[in-house]
């Protein structure tokens, strides 16, 4: 298995406790064993940043009888017992072991010099290491875990604030401590090369060039509530703030902020078998429309939140890609459709010759939806059975909606989700920017190119 770095470790560990991924799929991808990665995420849990910090400590025997008797004990793993007491069980497998074969003797610590925290200052004249257990061992080993439980404490208080670990945020912790510790020492617990550390400092403190920039992202990024990635964040800044850049600054930015697109439940199956008449496939997937009602195309989704369900029937004019009208309630029935489609006929205009796509839900197939399709001259079409194609652009919108809204966000009640819903709608409608509407929204698009065509 390949040797992973602090930091290349607590990555995993995070991508594993946000929840999207198992320990065999991260596993895979990295080439670790999914019970390493466990024991990593155990290690996290227990320990936090620090249990991922090179150990430099050499363990007396009454602290490895310590660990062993606690396994015996609760009936502990090694992996179990790694997490609490912050040692690899592969260090306490090889404890066990020598306990078992060789008792209490083969507990004994060798001894070893340890390492002095004074920089050595003349190579051909090296202090001698202190003997292990004397003063002079005990206070170098006292102020070697002083300068790292400081590193720790600042560097897990800045990786909690940007999301990750980079040389960087290690340059800037080694600056704040260079005067309290060794700038040489302080660069090992990090583990980086002592040049990086330099090329770092130099740039700490010098004016960012694009602190305004940062902060007209930070504003759009929140104001479409982590929903725009770094490609449709450029555009705006580009139309509301005149500030151009390449999609490819506006990424790093980002990503030295912390700020990423945040953004793919059941979908609602409306059909129940043959009952009613079924239409033609009208559509037959030309999606294009330079006229507003031309083409519509309408489906039914469905959420499920606090045991409760809600179903929403929307109606999308293919020529910007607006909603014209939507309904949701509580249950799937008839006037779900029949009231949402009322909705969507105030629209029409004298001369409009409309075309109505769904799928062939049974709520399409009623006898008094079809009615109501031919009072006010709509030509009905429908998908073919088991072909979701047909209707993509519908679809793509449930898509883009529970990843915008759904997934994005925390809702207190189904009364707040339905509050959210409305106001997601009209976000999508007045303010989303569409590449192919020339990153205009649909309203936009509809009030400023149509009216002028």
């Amino acid at each position: 298995m390949a040797k992973f770095k602090m930091e290349e470790k607590i990555k995993i560990v995070l991508r594993y406790l946000e929840g999207q991924e198992s320990y065999k799929q991260i596993g895979d991808e990295q080439k670790v064993s999914p019970s390493v990665i466990h024991e990593w995420v155990k290690l996290y849990e227990q320990q936090g940043v620090e249990a991922f910090m090179k150990p430099y400590t050499i363990y007396p025997r009454e602290f490895k009888l310590k660990v062993l008797n606690y396994m015996i004990e609760l009936g502990a793993s090694s992996g179990d017992a790694a997490g609490v007491f912050n040692v690899s069980s592969g260090m306490i497998r090889s404890w066990r072991r020598a306990f078992e074969t060789g008792g209490m003797e083969a507990l004994k610590t060798k001894k070893k010099g340890q390492l002095s925290m004074k920089k050595k200052s003349n190579s051909n004249n090296k202090e001698s290491q202190p003997v292990e257990g004397s003063i002079e061992s005990l206070r170098a080993e006292n102020e070697r875990l002083r300068m790292e439980n400081a590193y720790l404490k600042k560097l897990n208080a800045l990786v909690q604030e940007q999301g990750k670990i980079t040389n960087k945020i290690k340059a800037q912790v080694i600056f704040e401590l260079k005067h309290r510790f060794d700038v040489v020492e302080l660069v090992k617990v990090a583990d980086i090369p002592r040049s990086t550390y330099y090329y770092w400092e130099k740039r700490l403190h010098r004016e960012d060039k694009y602190t305004k920039v940062k902060e007209a992202i930070t504003a759009i990024y929140h104001a479409h509530k982590g929903r725009y990635g770094y490609r449709r964040i450029a555009k705006e800044l580009k139309k509301k703030k005149n500030i151009h850049h390449d999609p490819k600054t506006i990424h790093r930015l980002m990503n030295e902020m912390g700020l990423k697109c945040e953004v793919r439940m059941k979908k609602y199956r409306s059909y129940r078998g043959l009952a009613g008449e079924t239409a033609p496939n009208l559509l037959n997937r030309d999606f294009s429309a330079v006229k507003m009602n031309k083409k519509w195309v309408t489906d039914v989704t469905e959420f499920h939140l606090f045991g409760e369900k809600r179903y929403l029937s929307p109606v999308l004019d293919l020529c910007n890609g607006e909603i014209i009208a939507y309904k949701v309630m509580n249950r799937p029935v008839y006037s779900l459709i029949g009231e949402m489609l009322e909705d969507a006929i105030k629209r029409i205009k004298t001369g409009d010759e409309v075309i109505l796509h769904s799928d062939q839900g049974w709520h399409y197939r009623t006898s008094q939806y079809q009615r109501k399709l031919r009072e006010h001259g709509i030509r009905q079409s429908m998908s073919r059975k088991g072909n979701c194609l047909d209707n993509a652009v519908i679809e793509n919108f449930f898509g883009l909606l529970k990843s915008e809204l759904l997934y994005l966000q925390e809702f207190e009640s189904m009364e707040h989700f339905e509050r959210e819903l409305d106001e997601y709608i009209h976000y999508y409608n007045h303010k989303r920017m569409k590449v192919k509407l020339r990153d205009l929204s649909p309203v936009e698009y509809r009030t400023q190119v149509l009216k002028v065509a």
